[in-house]
């Protein structure tokens, strides 16, 4: 896949950069040549939501295994979320503890969000210049103690550390208030249904929200991205903030487009997130804002946990952790949906390469195939068909609620800066993974 789209072309790879690319027929004589037939070359996929939990739990997933799952997906480049590690990410110190965790680690190259919390904001600037690509909050409990939720008053007081910075606040939107009267009327309700749970997070908890974040971007002129868009009902005034030149970006998740709330068995926790898997409906309407270009980019949210923090034996939709795994089946799973709506693979890299590569900073060396970027690349064959086991998942814990989906689309090989780090299986060589950096008067505006 080409700057002009897909077609026939050869990528010349010179000490890590795409030198060029070029007609097959334009090939110098007398160098190397990999040919990968009918297969199609893609950019090195970007995720920029994931949850690495290392420092501090490591058990959860760690370094070596995400990224060992992230180059089995076709993915070269990582953007680690705050939260799940111990220290989070909320201060340099924890910034440089993350950094020393790394070391010698990753399979592919990777970054880390900063976090906005509740009293953290002396820290803010310092993170920046320290390298964070932007930061994340949440506005609802996260469900973990250690990173605390912000409430209006303490964005308040943030917002002006973050404006000063130009970076993108990643926000976390679902408003309290909404979730716990709707927990509060279910108190009664059988939480072994899938149901009981999706009522209990409602989509006016996303819109409320969304609708007070639009509000402090206006006023106090921040980069704005909304993670893991899951409500439909959300889009109208996305579309009419993009409409105003409001600098907001919106991502949703493969399991909102994949998965529907009818489809869920009761007491299959595996399926449980926040916000939750919503209706077909909904999920129709989300590929349209995809398609509209309201929804800007696709990132996993892989955040595992140990099986058993699922409580898969007892089916309670309350009391289980909440986060779908399945970093190394994101593609086939967006190529299985997105090819049976009519959308290419130029669809596919501009969602899960360009897009969040402009989010994280780096859209003048990652997720595009162009000359002057790394040679970050994925040899993805369209056609195949396969069911989803544990073999294809190569993260820590080999639970997902993908398992036992038939999908399209393999990834045969993934190449981070020319080397070959996935082959048909295999990890070849040692971790080549780095911190990626780039100078923050570099970033791509959008």
């Amino acid at each position: 896949m080409t700057p002009q789209g897909i077609k026939p072309a050869a990528v010349l790879v010179e000490d890590g950069r795409i030198l060029d690319v070029v007609s097959p027929r334009q090939l110098p004589a007398q160098i190397s040549v990999q040919d990968f037939g009918d297969a199609a070359i893609l950019p090195g996929l970007v995720d920029s939501h994931v949850h690495i939990n290392e420092p501090g739990r490591t058990e959860w997933e760690g370094f070596r295994t995400a990224t060992r799952a992230a180059a089995a997906g076709g993915y070269t480049l990582l953007v680690d979320m705050p939260l799940n590690c111990l220290p989070p990410t909320t201060t340099v110190a924890a910034l440089e503890a993350k950094r020393n965790a790394a070391s010698g680690q990753c399979c592919v190259d990777w970054m880390a969000w900063g976090g906005v919390v509740s009293d953290n904001q002396e820290h803010i600037e310092g993170l920046a210049a320290a390298g964070v690509p932007g930061f994340k909050c949440f506005l609802i409990h996260p469900g973990i103690d250690g990173f605390t939720m912000v409430n209006e008053q303490e964005l308040r007081a943030a917002l002006p550390h973050v404006a000063r910075t130009s970076l993108p606040l990643l926000v976390h939107a679902e408003l309290p208030e909404p979730v716990d009267a709707a927990t509060r009327r279910l108190a009664a309700a059988d939480w072994n249904k899938y149901e009981t749970y999706l009522h209990s997070r409602p989509d006016e908890a996303e819109q409320s929200a969304i609708r007070l974040m639009l509000s402090l971007c206006r006023e106090f002129h921040f980069p704005l991205h909304i993670v893991h868009l899951a409500t439909s009902e959300a889009l109208d005034m996305l579309r009419a903030a993009k409409s105003e030149s409001l600098p907001v970006s919106v991502e949703t998740c493969p399991h909102y487009l994949h998965f529907s709330s009818d489809k869920i068995p009761d007491g299959q926790m595996l399926f449980k997130c926040a916000p939750p898997i919503r209706s077909s409906e909904n999920r129709e309407k989300l590929w349209e804002g995809l398609r509209e270009g309201v929804i800007d980019l696709v990132a996993t949210d892989h955040s595992p946990c140990p099986p058993e923090m699922k409580r898969l034996s007892e089916g309670n939709f309350k009391t289980a952790w909440g986060g779908i795994a399945g970093l190394s089946l994101a593609l086939p799973v967006m190529w299985t949906e997105a090819s049976a709506r009519g959308f290419t693979l130029t669809d596919i890299a501009r969602w899960m390469a360009e897009g969040p590569a402009r989010l994280a900073g780096c859209a003048l060396r990652k997720g595009r195939i162009a000359k002057g970027f790394d040679a970050d690349l994925l040899v993805f064959e369209p056609e195949p068909e396969f069911t989803a086991t544990e073999n294809h998942l190569h993260y820590r814990h080999l639970v997902s609620p993908y398992l036992g989906e038939k999908l399209r689309g393999v990834v045969k090989a993934t190449y981070l800066c020319g080397n070959c780090i996935f082959s048909d299986g295999r990890f070849p060589g040692d971790p080549k993974g780095r911190e990626f950096h780039q100078p923050q008067a570099h970033r791509s505006s959008k």
